[in-house]
């Protein structure tokens, strides 16, 4: 009768069967799929063969199957010592295995993130590369806290003359990703950096999750300006550049970037150096071997004269017909002037696949620039350049998440804070890193000691965020910029799912003794239980507000989060505190109650359901709130 929080987070597979459903209602048959069915439905009544064309590489099935899977028995622990602002920050940044995180986050933001960037392991022989091995005992897990194992470990170094070389970087690879599109909004991109030695192998484990349709492009970064002038290397060709492969969720829905003021240069219609397009006849001469029918199509009613082609394509004149954009004067087609802040309803400003080291500078900027935000040298050699992300940052406005989760040093966070600076947007970022230990980089170790914390690489992304929001606070005193951030950890459950009460094994008494001991693990904080119940819920942010809406009174332990969900972890429930819940104003969209702190009153319980349900489907418009109150 009652409605239970569920301990599930993601039900990936149920999801993707009622998508198929929706799709084919025939091929889907009591929650079963019916392959024979959904094969007939998709044309292919007779088998044409076995082999087909995909990628495929030893571990494939588990990749899939891992990526599936729900993440059962851990949550995310709030840390409040090492957040700044923490009560105001829109941003987050979060330590543990991103998969992990991946999906602890996907019921909260399930289509919200805008962007993603990733800088993943390029899988050089020496690259530490997620193990994902989930099947270790729970002792073996809290031994590898503290000792590095070849094994066992969750980060380890991908050997070269391993024999599962490649295919341990593609599982890893792949099942993050397979997460990471469902977290993308349907007009979102995803942009990875690689190098050549995986870039072939990306390409298709991205064709297979974002689809090939989706591939938006290729960007080149010029990475160096530097040659290698020492031994043999030098000798060899050497490598100036690193691709960005990029993605769309969906392409379709991607109707342009938005590309920052330039003056291109081309003489076909373009931004000019006031801001303004030129006024200018949109044909040139059509002769000889350069005649292009397709360019003769008509505008505005007029075709080209005699011997002139449009110097446009079709799909941007007719982009500038539909926003008014182009005139006939005496009996020929011109382009009108319009006004710099319309440029966004236009697309005809060059998108360079080309990234210049002069615009958005090299991996030695990245480096300075991070050795001289923290002091002294760090010892990473590769760091990527702020002005870099920012650039990508770019395309897509100003007012939306964007996601790391490789963050590495925290460059993606210096970004989005200079950027949002610069032009008054309100970019958001979270930020995902494994705790990587980080004895293998002695001059990191030493920085980190100077400044008293301990010797992981979120350490320095934490203290970079610090220091980097500080800087450019101090820079930008009259900007309206968030440089704060809510740090969470991934951690073992808070709650005692497999309730106590249902095996029998605690009666009345016991609860009255010692209550918190049913629901919840030793040591379990109400602020932790109660994030861990909203990591359950749809399009709820992590950065979202959490309050004691009762001071005093005997009832300090309910919690509202976001304004809407309330969470009642008070030991015992009375009429009194039904009552006050029940003068809530506005009303919050669910309540979640303890089952225990009803005790054996069961129509207590009944009453509390019944009235609050009530209560909020008419608060909603008569509207049927099927969960509406929850009980753990």
């Amino acid at each position: 009768m009652y409605n239970k929080v569920s301990q599930r987070i993601n039900d990936i597979v149920g999801d993707n069967v009622k998508k198929l459903a929706e799709a084919f209602p025939s091929a889907v048959k009591d929650g079963e799929v019916d392959f024979e069915a959904l094969k007939e439905e998709l044309g292919q009544h007779t088998e044409v063969g076995s082999e087909k064309y995909e990628l495929t590489w030893a571990g494939k099935k588990n990749a899939k199957k891992l990526a599936q899977e729900d993440i059962v028995g851990r949550t995310l622990k709030y840390i409040p010592e090492d957040s700044k602002n923490a009560d105001t920050t829109e941003n987050l940044y979060i330590e543990g295995d991103n998969l992990e995180v991946l999906k602890l986050l996907r019921q909260n933001y399930y289509g919200a993130i805008k962007m993603i960037y990733i800088d993943p392991p390029y899988n050089t022989g020496k690259d530490y590369i997620y193990n994902d091995n989930y099947t270790i005992s729970v002792k073996d897990a809290q031994l590898l806290d503290n000792i590095k194992s070849a094994d066992g470990e969750r980060y380890t170094v991908n050997q070269k003359n391993s024999s599962r070389f490649h295919a341990k970087w593609l599982s890893m690879m792949y099942t993050r990703l397979f997460i990471a599109k469902q977290l993308l909004t349907e007009d979102g991109i995803i942009l990875i950096s690689i190098d050549d030695k995986e870039s072939s192998n990306l390409r298709l484990i991205c064709n297979e999750v974002f689809y090939e349709e989706n591939f938006i492009g290729e960007l080149i970064w010029e990475s160096t300006t530097q040659p290698i002038n020492s031994g043999i290397a030098k000798f060899n060709l050497q490598k100036k550049t690193e691709p960005i492969l990029m993605y769309a969720k969906n392409k379709a829905n991607i109707k342009g970037f938005c590309l920052k003021q330039q003056d291109s240069g081309l003489n076909y219609p373009h931004m000019g150096k006031f801001g303004r397009c030129r006024f200018e006849i949109i044909e040139k001469s059509d002769s000889g071997d350069y005649s292009r029918p397709t360019m003769k199509f008509p505008i505005l009613g007029q075709y080209p004269r005699d011997g002139k082609r449009w110097q446009i394509g079709q799909e941007t004149a007719k982009i500038l017909e539909e926003n008014g954009k182009v005139e006939v004067v005496d009996g020929v087609v011109k382009k009108a002037i319009y006004p710099e802040d319309e440029i966004d309803k236009v697309r005809y400003i060059p998108f360079w696949s080309l990234l210049l080291a002069s615009n958005v500078g090299t991996a030695q900027n990245g480096k300075d620039t991070l050795n001289t935000l923290m002091g002294e040298s760090v010892g990473f050699d590769t760091v990527k350049s702020v002005q870099l992300i920012k650039e990508l940052l770019s395309y897509l406005g100003d007012n939306y998440i964007t996601m790391d989760f490789f963050s590495g040093s925290s460059t993606t966070a210096q970004a989005v804070i200079e950027l949002n600076a610069e032009d008054n947007g309100n970019r958001k970022y979270i930020l995902v890193q494994y705790p990587e230990l980080s004895g293998r980089e002695a001059d990191l170790t030493q920085v980190l000691k100077k400044i008293g914390k301990p010797t992981n690489i979120c350490e320095l992304g934490k203290e970079r965020i610090r220091r980097a929001g500080d800087k450019i606070k101090s820079e930008h005193p009259d900007a309206d910029i968030d440089i704060g951030f809510k740090v969470f950890r991934t951690a073992d459950t808070n709650i005692k799912w497999n309730s106590l009460i249902d095996l029998g094994q605690i009666d009345i008494k016991q609860m009255e003794i010692s209550p918190d001991t049913i629901d919840f693990m030793p040591g379990a904080k109400d602020i932790d239980i109660v994030y861990e119940l909203m990591l359950r819920q749809n399009d709820v942010p992590l950065s979202s507000k959490i309050e004691q809406i009762f001071v005093g009174g005997g009832y300090s332990r309910t919690y509202l989060y976001a304004d809407s969900y309330l969470v009642c972890l008070e030991t015992k429930i009375t009429d009194e505190l039904i009552d006050k819940l029940a003068k809530i104003d506005p009303l919050p969209i669910k309540f979640i109650f303890r089952d225990s702190a009803f005790q054996d009153d069961i129509a207590l319980k009944d009453e509390t359901f019944r009235r609050l349900k009530a209560l909020i489907e008419k608060n909603n418009g008569m509207k049927k709130m099927t969960y509406a109150v929850e009980f753990l």
